[in-house]
């Protein structure tokens, strides 16, 4: 989404200095932003109390009140505004301290017209993401849903949207994707939004024991059935009577039992294994498969007609490796689910590395990567050491493969986070100051 085809953004400017303060609103009101300029930082306070902005640009050195402690006011009464911090040279450091606390980024001073107005449409696209993303979470938890289904992904929040609709009905449900897609979170969210979510949610994986373990699980038997059938016992339909049965990899299903779950779909009925009585029971079954069941149909693995009362609604769930947007929200998820209460931080470089993998292994392998990692961590930021070889080796592969002018930008990021000013920077690249801004303004950094 482009940042003007939204609302008009909101635009707070502080700084102390006139000059800037009026060209930065000239400059925002030529891209047709609503620009409230304050040369006061105690005015600006006050302000903050009775309007709300989207974005907020704070000049740090200020007086009486500086930088840090406007930022502390709209953390506290406004903190859905994105704040940009502006500095000088020699105040990178408290830019990023800023950071730490909140804002979203910081602008060097000198700066010019045009750098100006890419700097703060890119803070605008970052906020809308930012909005966009706490709305979907509301709306998840509105919906009584795990919590646990972080997307963006336009694919995957539609076949959410089609799980929350048919979750009133008692329509059986076939969810398709690779293994690690979270197709047992989809099989719980639709019965947590179900009438029938006070019954109990049962889950059975299909490939887990041989079949006549399996067929005993599923349907019970009577005392005496087979060798080791001491008593009756319930199988995991009675268990889920009122509520949903889970069946994974449903695929892996034997004929017999196939034959068997049929009966049932269509008559509601089932025999314990060593009993010719039928019982009935209520119970929704979702099924999930990360095999392709057409090519099973045309294999003669898998029964039509079961296929066809199994596929009253089919949700298909995307690889992550189709979903990349998804993956910095999925990352802090981990992070913040494994390490309790301990504040973790992120290089850029184990970033780098996360999002370029292709995690054949999908959620799973991620939610596996980042647990190790924060074990590992001993520092508080989780490095690209910290994660597993081959993780690193592609991020490796990745970098071998850039143009020099690539490698070239990424040096320079990395020498800015860690130079304490734009002077030393340049030192440390052995170029003059004049070179490096100009550097910086091609690449965008």
């Amino acid at each position: 989404m482009k940042p003007m085809e939204a609302a008009k953004p909101r635009v707070l400017v502080v700084d102390d200095e006139p000059n800037i303060l009026k060209t930065m609103g000239i400059c925002f009101n030529a891209i047709g932003y609503e620009t409230t300029l304050f040369s006061k930082p105690q005015e600006a306070v006050q302000a903050l109390h009775h309007a709300s902005y989207d974005l907020a640009f704070i000049d740090l050195k200020m007086a009486p009140i500086d930088g840090m402690e406007v930022l502390a006011e709209i953390k506290q009464f406004s903190p859905e505004t994105t704040v940009i911090m502006i500095t000088a040279h020699g105040s990178v450091d408290s830019a990023i301290e800023a950071m730490k606390r909140g804002a979203y980024h910081y602008l060097q001073k000198p700066f010019d017209f045009q750098e100006l107005q890419l700097f703060a449409q890119k803070a605008w696209e970052y906020h809308l993401l930012d909005c966009e993303v706490k709305d979907l979470r509301r709306k998840l938890a509105s919906a009584g849903g795990s919590g646990e289904i972080i997307s963006r992904n336009r694919e995957l929040l539609a076949q959410l949207d089609l799980a929350a609709r048919v979750a009133e009905s008692t329509m059986s449900v076939l969810v398709e994707g690779e293994s690690g897609t979270g197709k047992e979170l989809f099989a719980q969210f639709i019965h947590e939004k179900s009438p029938r979510a006070a019954k109990p949610f049962v889950k059975v994986n299909c490939a887990a024991l041989p079949e006549q373990l399996l067929e005993s699980e599923l349907f019970g038997h009577v005392r005496g059935a087979f060798t080791g059938a001491v008593k009756d016992r319930q199988g995991r339909f009675e268990l889920a009577d009122g509520g949903t049965l889970f069946l994974d990899e449903i695929a892996e299903l034997t004929p017999s039992i196939q034959a068997k779950l049929l009966r049932f779909l269509q008559s509601k009925e089932f025999e314990r294994v060593g009993e010719s009585e039928p019982r009935k029971v209520d119970v929704r079954i979702i099924a999930a498969t990360n095999r392709n069941l057409e090519e099973a149909l045309k294999e003669g693995t898998f029964r039509e007609d079961l296929y066809y009362r199994l596929n009253a609604v089919r949700l298909k769930l995307p690889p992550l490796r189709e979903r990349p947007e998804d993956v910095p929200a999925l990352i802090q998820h981990f992070m913040q689910k494994f390490s309790k209460s301990r504040a973790l931080e992120l290089s850029p470089e184990a970033m780098k590395a996360l999002r370029g993998y292709r995690w054949s292994g999908n959620i799973r392998e991620l939610e596996n990567v980042i647990e190790r990692a924060v074990v590992l961590t001993q520092n508080g930021t989780i490095q690209l050491f910290h994660l597993p070889e081959e993780v690193r080796a592609e991020s490796s592969q990745a970098l071998a493969a850039q143009s020099l002018e690539e490698i070239e930008k990424l040096h320079i990021k990395k020498v800015l986070q860690r130079a304490k000013d734009y002077d030393e920077a340049a030192t440390i690249l052995g170029i003059d100051p004049a070179t490096l801004w100009r550097k910086r303004k091609r690449y965008g950094l």
